[in-house]
Formats: structure tokens, sequence, C-alpha cells
């Protein structure tokens, strides 16, 4: 089986246009808890092929030629799976609680391939 790196995104837009921020404070309380909720579901049902749970990120830094600068993105948590292929693996990720309940903007799946060798 392959591994797989899941990325959870989140943009201010998707957050603006999901209306998150206009919801009174208990309608937000509860979509919190269906959404925490379903994503220990999701945890459960996928525990099999979960590698590393990974978690929320948080700020981000970038190191480069240049120096070591605060950054922005959207990268707000991740996994690590296992699957038969790209396609399972993107599979296990369609309604996920990330987007179809909270805010978020999508998940990026990409495959972990091994490190060259000479």
């Amino acid at each position: 089986m392959a591994q797989f790196l899941a990325v959870y995104t989140g943009t201010p837009e998707a957050r603006a246009a999901s209306g998150w921020e206009a919801l009174p404070a208990e309608e937000i309380r509860a979509r919190e808890a269906k959404g925490m909720a379903d994503w220990g579901a999701w945890m459960e049902r996928n525990a099999h092929r979960i590698v590393l749970a990974g978690g929320p990120l948080g700020r981000t830094k970038r190191a480069s030629a240049a120096g070591i600068d605060d950054v922005r993105n959207n990268l707000v948590g991740f996994v690590v799976i296992e699957a038969e292929d790209h396609a399972q693996a993107a599979a296990l990720f369609a309604d996920h609680p990330h987007f179809s309940i909270f805010p978020g903007d999508g998940v990026e799946i990409m495959e972990c391939l091994p490190v060259p060798t000479r």
C-alpha cells in the first residue's frame, strides 16, 4: 500500500462564503460539536488506513537562502493515510466534515514518494 499526505486547507474566502462568522454563537457551538463528532467517526471508520493521525497546524515560518520569515498559507491540518492508489486515497475524503460541516476549503491528497536513490 502507498502512503498519502492529506492536507486540510482553509481560506478566508471559504470561511466568509460559509457564513460561519454571521451565525449565532449557539449555532456555531452546535455545528462544532457535530463536526467534531463526525470527524471522530471518520477517524474511527478509517483507523485501519491512518498511519499518522496528524492534527491542526499552527503558525508558519519559512526558511530560505534569504533567511527565516513568518508567512501565511492555507494549510490548517494534516493526516497520513494508506491506500491502494491515489483515487482510493482521495475517495476517503469525499464529503469530509472539514468542508461539509466546518468552513474548510478542501483536502489536498498527495502520495508520499520514496526518496530517490542513486
